[in-house]
């Protein structure tokens, strides 16, 4: 069958033609799709009885876009994907974590970097390596190129049990800062504690499980760090990310660090320094964010406490609630009629927002998304809408969402006003509406978006996307700025990217020829 025809509300016929194109690949490009890895379905598209003037295009014969669907490659269990935005891909001049664990079983370095920092543009560099591996060579070569404080980032239960307390208790909750403990040197053999030998042989006791409380000298000359529950997951710091690299690793939960300093001026090393370092001493140069893609992709992050069914005005559905381990924030899966085998599900994952989903704010288009969204849903028969929470103002909060609204006001876009207040333009992550989505059931997807860094953010996490589907709703006085500027600035795409209405498709049949 060459021709599909979907149906749908708000447009009452739209004729995909599978055969035919007049949109170039470049046209593909500007709409945020890329060109399939495998396959490319290329929708020519004419609309009768539409409303034109919400599209620019008042022709009801016109062509009015195509859209190249990305078709990923199948997955196999539940964390295997290479598709571009694949969480283990490590960020550009970077090593891949899977490298910096191999370098920590074979007794070697690693060198764990944060992000710039947006103020000052310094990054910081730690040596990592597992402290059950520590020598008095190691020590030394950390000593050379370190700050001269060596550190052992551990668990709490280790720290309880050796009898270490915070040196400032009241800072415990200040995740800006690290948790310094009370220094210690070992007492047997070793000297003044401040050798390198000294401090090997300190660093192997605080490893040890058989290690007592009166092991210890203290104050000493090894600074011992608390490492937060949840590691990178709950605080993007040096300790928690060379904790668990070494847990990633399959060795013991304690790690020995010490940040990587210029050799010239004391000062924190520049990315040239700690790149060069790497280069000279062959050791891998990690990136945190990339570590915590990795833990993402491979930890189950939810758990499902409740299913219920849910009668709503768009119709019946079954409503699976999930509760986050990491912060306790609650979700929820909306779900219509029978998964299967999860193949060619029509999905929508759906950022919080209280004031749009809610109130009817005329500022955004999220509330009426959401409408289209279930309204397709029920149309199809079969879907899933993932409701994450938490994501208010693009990962801001309500709170700082309402001030950017005054910034706005003052002549500020959507993504000035987030800069200004000291947020990244979109700082929302995905990994969660993927883990549920799998656990659901969904395999491959028909994602229903308008937002490119949402389609790359989920089909990293085993799931397959074979279609994305715009979500086109009446852009109005209100909120046509806002629009404009998610479509400039961060890529989105709208009708006056697809010259006309291509809102989504809730029925497909394409012919065995193309399969």
């Amino acid at each position: 069958m060459d021709c599909i025809v979907f149906h749908h509300p708000l447009f009452p016929r739209i004729l995909i033609n599978s055969k035919s194109s007049n949109v170039s690949h470049d046209q593909f490009q500007s709409l945020g799709i890329g060109k399939g890895r495998n396959r490319a379905w290329n929708f020519t598209c004419s609309a009768e009885n539409l409303n034109g003037s919400l599209f620019n295009n008042n022709s009801s014969d016109e062509s009015i876009g195509t859209v190249d669907a990305e078709i990923t490659q199948e997955t196999i269990g539940f964390f295997v994907s290479d598709a571009e935005g694949d969480p283990d891909r490590p960020s550009p001049g970077y090593s891949s974590i899977k490298q910096a664990l191999t370098s920590l079983r074979q007794q070697k370095f690693v060198i764990a970097v944060d992000d710039d920092d947006d103020d000052c543009g310094v990054v910081e560099g730690n040596l990592v390596m597992a402290a059950s591996h520590a020598s008095r060579e190691a020590i030394a070569f950390m000593m050379k190129h370190g700050s001269g404080i060596v550190s052992v980032g551990m668990k709490g239960e280790d720290l309880e049990r050796l009898k270490l307390p915070l040196m400032s208790p009241e800072n415990e909750d200040d995740s800006s800062a690290p948790s310094f403990t009370i220094t210690v040197d070992a007492r047997v053999g070793t000297t003044t504690g401040v050798s390198a030998s000294d401090r090997a042989k300190t660093v192997l006791a605080l490893s040890s499980p058989n290690s007592r409380p009166e092991d210890f000298r203290r104050p000493g000359h090894v600074f011992p760090l608390k490492y937060r529950n949840g590691g990178v997951l709950r605080r993007v710091g040096h300790t928690e990310a060379s904790v668990d690299l070494v847990i990633q690793a399959g060795l013991s939960p304690v790690s020995v660090l010490s940040s990587i300093i210029d050799k010239e001026d004391g000062s924190i090393a520049s990315m040239d320094t700690l790149r060069k370092l790497a280069s000279d001493h062959s050791i891998p140069i990690v990136s945190i964010t990339d570590l915590i893609r990795y833990r993402r992709k491979r930890e189950m992050l939810v758990e499902r406490t409740a299913i219920s069914g849910l009668p709503t005005k768009w119709g019946s559905f079954q409503v699976h609630c999930y509760r986050s381990k990491l912060d306790g924030m609650e979700h929820l899966a909306i779900v219509k009629g029978e998964i299967g085998n999860g193949q060619d599900i029509l999905v929508r994952v759906h950022s919080e927002c209280l004031t749009g989903d809610i109130f009817g704010s005329k500022r955004c288009d999220c509330g009426n998304q959401l409408d289209l969204a279930m309204q397709l849903i029920v149309q199809a028969g079969r879907g899933v809408l993932v409701y994450l929470r938490g994501h208010e103002g693009r990962g801001i909060g309500l709170g700082h969402k309402l001030q950017a609204y005054n910034l706005q006001d003052q002549g500020h876009d959507t993504v000035q006003a987030n800069l200004k207040l000291g947020f990244a333009a979109d700082g929302r992550e995905y990994g969660i509406g993927a883990q549920i989505l799998r656990d659901i059931g969904v395999q491959t997807m028909r994602l229903m978006t308008n937002n490119p860094a949402k389609f790359t953010g989920l089909k990293g996490y085993g799931l397959a996307v074979v279609g994305r589907v715009p979500v086109m709703t009446p852009i109005t006085e209100e909120n046509k700025r806002y629009l404009e500027t998610k479509r400039v600035k961060m890529g989105h795409v709208y009708g006056s990217d697809l010259q006309g209405p291509l809102t989504g498709f809730t029925k497909s049949t394409i012919d065995e020829e193309n399969e």
